[in-house]
């Protein structure tokens, strides 16, 4: 059986670590480097550094980060936001990252994923996708833009489209329940799973090891990440796998 992982994702506004709820307003909690060594020393699996900056979002933030997280970090890393080519890919990936992870730039430029894979195989191509539910259908609505901006794609022909350009993996962050530490989307992460066919990240509402376990039993989900729940109180991957592993989920343990 494949094992679970808890992937800490970490926001970025200005070099600062922040935490938004419902993608509006956030609050700095921290260094992004010194929370970078505490997840070190703490057994996460992997980090994420997404770049939320809403003013000209580029990767140049990133590659200052990666250069500095890399001196006290060990594990993988998956760096996004302002990846708009394949040349910000690249420098990403030469200069550390062992993934990127892409958003915005899937909806309008249709060949990224599949440049990327191909050059660096679909294991380095995250699709992130910022989902919303639709009070009115029922159904989810995508966004790009830092949730600013609503696409018209359904959520399934886009998850189908970038798998078929090379995807590696799909973080799918639920807008409504960002920040609110009231458990995961499950529905939402059981549509992303059944249509992916390939491992799926889920983000947005951990606020206790409960709302873990409800996600990763009920769903299949490859990976769960966090970032309220690790930011605002006295939590940790080590602790919370020392939960799940009771419930037969299998990590990797140090």
């Amino acid at each position: 059986m494949l094992k679970k992982r808890i992937v800490p994702v970490q926001l970025l506004v200005n070099g600062r670590l922040v935490k938004t709820i419902q993608f509006d307003s956030y609050r700095d909690v921290g260094n992004p480097v010194t929370s970078s060594k505490i997840y070190n020393d703490t057994d996460a699996d992997e980090l994420v550094f997404l770049n939320i900056n809403r003013d000209h979002r580029t990767v140049e933030p990133l590659l200052t980060l990666i250069e500095n997280v890399s001196e006290v970090c060990f594990m993988p890393l998956s760096l996004g936001g302002g990846i708009e080519s394949l040349k910000d890919a690249e420098l990403l990936i030469k200069n550390g990252a062992d993934k990127v992870v892409l958003n915005s730039a899937c909806f309008v430029n249709k060949s990224l994923v599949s440049r990327i894979a191909d050059k660096f195989g679909r294991q380095a191509v995250i699709v992130s996708m910022d989902a919303r539910c639709n009070l009115d259908s029922g159904s989810y609505d995508l966004y790009s833009d830092c949730g600013r901006k609503l696409e018209e794609v359904p959520i399934a022909e886009h998850i189908r489209n970038v798998v078929e350009q090379g995807a590696g993996e799909i973080l799918i962050n639920s807008i409504d329940r960002d920040g609110t530490m009231k458990g995961y989307e499950i529905e939402l992460i059981k549509l992303v799973v059944e249509e992916a066919g390939i491992p799926v990240i889920a983000c947005g509402g951990a606020g206790n090891f409960d709302h873990m376990k409800k996600a990763f039993l009920e769903t299949g989900v490859s990976a769960l990440a966090c970032g309220s729940l690790f930011n605002f109180g006295d939590n940790n991957p080590i602790r919370a796998k020392a939960f799940l592993t009771n419930y037969k989920l299998p990590f990797k343990l140090i």
